[in-house]
């Protein structure tokens, strides 16, 4: 496997269709960026629960950044849409079971009609959970009783970072299932909640700038982000350990 490690997180720099989703042990991927990174300086149960993953991809391009500065090795993007995108095709072609957790019952009726018309070879299941910080065991109970009666080969989970990430953590090994992919925003992106970015935005690398034009409020993860980059120019300079 195709794993370069960067700040002691080990990031999947492969092919997607290298990734094992057979259901004898259940997997996770998750997605890592500057923003994640930062949040999980913070909080150590979200950073353990990125460093469990299976499969640790790169979210977008930044954090490429450190392994390309001190590793001289470019990391693989498999950001997000790239993964959703990839799967769905795969379990439309194969006509298998998907699963999506997360968002609201508006969005998830969205995505439902959509998969009807694209991927009308994919059998899914939705459940949209209660709306609180922190599942109760009742609330898990369910959450894991619907999933595992279902047996998706693939459960999407959308209930933004670091939600997310720490509850497929939590509970992968409680489901009958054969990965969890943790991927936040790409529900309402698919749903058309939210507008596509132009191709021009990520060949100029700009993409987050169109998206914080777009929606202001992604102006609040700026600190998180900027812990991203002061570590590497603290390990550029020899403050701190690699």
């Amino acid at each position: 496997m195709n794993f370069i490690e960067i700040f002691g997180f080990k990031v999947f720099s492969g092919n997607l269709d290298s990734i094992d989703i057979t259901k004898n042990k259940p997997k996770t991927l998750n997605t890592i960026s500057p923003n994640s990174y930062g949040i999980s300086v913070k909080d150590k149960v979200f950073s353990q629960a990125l460093k469990d993953s299976d499969y640790l991809v790169l979210d977008g391009v930044y954090f490429a950044l450190a392994s390309i500065i001190l590793n001289k090795k470019n990391i693989k993007k498999n950001q997000g849409p790239d993964v959703f995108n990839f799967f769905i095709k795969k379990m439309n072609k194969e006509k298998r079971k998907v699963f999506f957790l997360g968002s609201s019952q508006a969005t998830l009726d969205k995505i439902k009609e959509k998969l009807k018309i694209e991927y009308s070879g994919v059998e899914a299941q939705f459940l949209s959970p209660p709306f609180k910080s922190k599942f109760s065991n009742e609330d898990n109970k369910l959450i894991i009783n619907k999933i595992n009666a279902f047996r998706p080969d693939i459960v999407f989970v959308g209930m933004t970072c670091p939600k997310q990430e720490k509850w497929a953590n939590e509970n992968k090994n409680k489901l009958n299932v054969g990965l969890i992919c943790s991927i936040g925003a790409v529900f309402d992106w698919y749903a058309g909640n939210q507008k596509d970015i132009h191709p021009i935005w990520w060949n100029l690398r700009l993409a987050w700038l169109k998206r914080t034009i777009d929606r202001p409020e992604i102006l609040r993860r700026y600190p998180s982000i900027g812990v991203f980059f002061w570590h590497l120019f603290l390990t550029i300079i020899g403050l701190k350990k690699h």
